[in-house]
C-alpha cells in the first residue's frame, strides 16, 4: 500500500487516471480518499480513452501510465495537451529511465513517478505539480541531467 502523507494544495483537484493496470486503479483510488483534496473523476484503460476522458472532463491532474495498449503514454500526453490544456500531467511508470523521464517532461508532463517510488512519493509528487513544478521520482534524480526545477 502506498503511504498516505498529506496533500497540500491551494484547491481542490479533479484527478483522471489512465493506466491498463486494474489493481494500480484500486491502489490510487484508496489513497487518494484519504485526501480530501483530492478526487478521482475518470478511469481510463488505454491512452486513446485517457485522451477522450481528458477532453470530456477537463481534469486538474491526469496520473498517466507510459506503457499503455494503442496509444502509448507518450502520445496521449502529446494529445492530452492539446485537448485539455489546464489539466497536469503525472506520468506514474514502471518504466526506470532517466531518458524516457527526460522526455515526458520535454512534451507536457510535469512529473515522473517511477511506480517503485511511489509508496513514498505519489502524494509528494501530486501535490508538487499541482503547485506548478516539476516532479522527479527520487531513483531517477541521481542519474539524470535533466532540470526539474
Amino acid at each position: 500500500m502506498l503511504r498516505q502523507n498529506a496533500c497540500q494544495i491551494d484547491r481542490p483537484a479533479r484527478v483522471l487516471v489512465v493506466d491498463d493496470y486494474v489493481p494500480w486503479h484500486r491502489i490510487v483510488s484508496v489513497v487518494l480518499r484519504s485526501q480530501p483534496e483530492l478526487k478521482i473523476v475518470g478511469r481510463a484503460f488505454n491512452g486513446m480513452e485517457g485522451v477522450q476522458q481528458a477532453l470530456r472532463l477537463q481534469p486538474e491532474l491526469v496520473l498517466l501510465d507510459l506503457g499503455l495498449p494503442g496509444l502509448n503514454g507518450m502520445e496521449a500526453t502529446r494529445r492530452i495537451r492539446e485537448v485539455s490544456r489546464g489539466s497536469t500531467i503525472l506520468m506514474v511508470s514502471q518504466t526506470w529511465s532517466a531518458d524516457i523521464a527526460e522526455s515526458a517532461l520535454e512534451i507536457g508532463a510535469s512529473g515522473y513517478v517511477v511506480k517503485s517510488d511511489a509508496y513514498d512519493e505519489l502524494i509528494p509528487a501530486i501535490t508538487t505539480v499541482l503547485n506548478g513544478k516539476r516532479f522527479l521520482s527520487s531513483s531517477l534524480r541521481a542519474v539524470t541531467l535533466c532540470s526539474i526545477a
